[in-house]
């Protein structure tokens, strides 16, 4: 297992650095009733995450959030978003490595004595989500991620001439309405395809799959939106959502799919460069359509179930709120500002003909928007 630390960790740095611009730029031109996007940028030092104005010393890497909220300010078109990038490094104990190896099939914690030590590792990633005031647009949320394990002599601010020892990619890109247009779900799901397409024919749907299981609410019975597209984990080795090199497809033919850190590398940005074309068409048609207080009640009931999610089953809030050193306001920024709980509520009665019944259901049963 094999990968340049510093190229791919400084190629992938520039890469979400300049995705987070293009987004906050397209969503202040969608928006320009909106009070703009409230920039902040963090250092993480020696355990804590501090202002850049306070701290100057940039020890454990740092971050910068852009977040737009705009709850009281009913001329916006956005309620709350959050576009937020981290690149941060330290120092993983046995314990944490030996934590990871069960979620992580690349850290071979039992068979390579290297894990038996401290060890430096690096991650970084970039968040989106976006949600909008108009219960006819829906929510969206995006994260791509990478991640490495270093070898103990490895300075791990910088990487320079450290073996990696683990590697790998994650990312997930969905959409949560609270009324159903069926166009919309085939233009998002479709774009997302198109982009994986280009890396392999097996990968959307593999992808898919994943985030449809990992969206699911148990005590709701139901999923978070309409999914999209999920994957952690991708790297050299082989991949549980994925078949092996010697076994075909369905379709008999061997499957084509990324292996090296470049081919992944190209996949996410692929997948990230697909984000704007997945979702400002459909905050272009819906963001000015007229609603109702019945629909405005349905879709903070929805935002109820949407954090009851990210709360209770969320793998990255989870892990954000347990990282020494990060903000935890942003790990919680994803959450909308306002939500609703009714007690057993009339809205949305599976199978009453209503139009909260016809989200309802595709949120109980996926469905395949592509033909994939």
């Amino acid at each position: 297992m094999s990968v340049n630390a510093m190229s791919i960790r400084d190629r992938f740095a520039e890469y979400i650095t300049n995705l987070q611009q293009q987004v906050v730029a397209t969503l202040e031109e969608l928006d320009p009733e909106s009070p703009g996007f409230n920039v902040n940028e963090w250092i993480r030092s020696n355990g804590d995450a501090t202002r850049s104005n306070d701290n100057k010393n940039s020890s454990g890497g740092g971050g910068k959030a852009c977040v737009l909220s705009a709850s009281a300010n009913k001329d916006s078109l956005l309620e709350k978003a959050a576009v937020n990038i981290s690149l941060i490094h330290g120092t993983l104990p046995p314990a944490s490595v030996k934590q990871m190896a069960t979620q992580h099939s690349s850290v071979q914690y039992d068979t390579d004595p290297h894990y038996s030590q401290d060890l430096p590792f690096f991650s970084g990633g970039i968040s989106i989500v976006i949600h909008p005031r108009n219960p006819n647009a829906p929510s969206a949320h995006a994260n791509y991620r990478y991640f490495e394990i270093l070898d103990r002599d490895a300075e791990p601010e910088s990487g320079e001439g450290a073996r990696v020892l683990a590697w790998w990619f994650g990312g997930i890109t969905d959409l949560t309405p609270s009324y159903l247009f069926e166009e919309d779900a085939r233009h998002f799901h479709g774009t997302l395809k198109l982009a994986c397409d280009r890396h392999g024919a097996a990968l959307y749907p593999a992808f898919k799959r994943c985030c449809d299981e990992y969206l699911y609410i148990p005590h709701r019975q139901e999923h978070r939106g309409l999914g999209g597209l999920r994957f952690d984990d991708l790297c050299d080795e082989p991949h549980t959502l994925l078949q092996s090199d010697d076994e075909s497809n369905l379709t008999g033919s061997r499957l084509q799919r990324p292996r090296t850190p470049d081919e992944i590398f190209a996949l996410v940005r692929d997948l990230g460069d697909a984000f704007i074309p997945s979702y400002r068409p459909i905050l272009l048609k819906r963001l000015r359509m007229p609603f109702t207080s019945r629909m405005r009640r349905w879709q903070l009931i929805r935002r109820g179930h949407y954090i009851e999610f990210n709360l209770v089953y969320e793998r990255g809030t989870k892990f954000g709120l347990a990282t020494p050193g990060v903000q935890t306001e942003n790990v919680l920024v994803s959450l909308p500002e306002e939500a609703r709980w009714e007690y057993m509520c009339e809205l949305g009665v599976e199978g009453d003909g209503s139009k909260e019944s016809e989200v309802v259901a595709v949120l109980k049963y996926p469905r395949d928007w592509t033909g994939a």
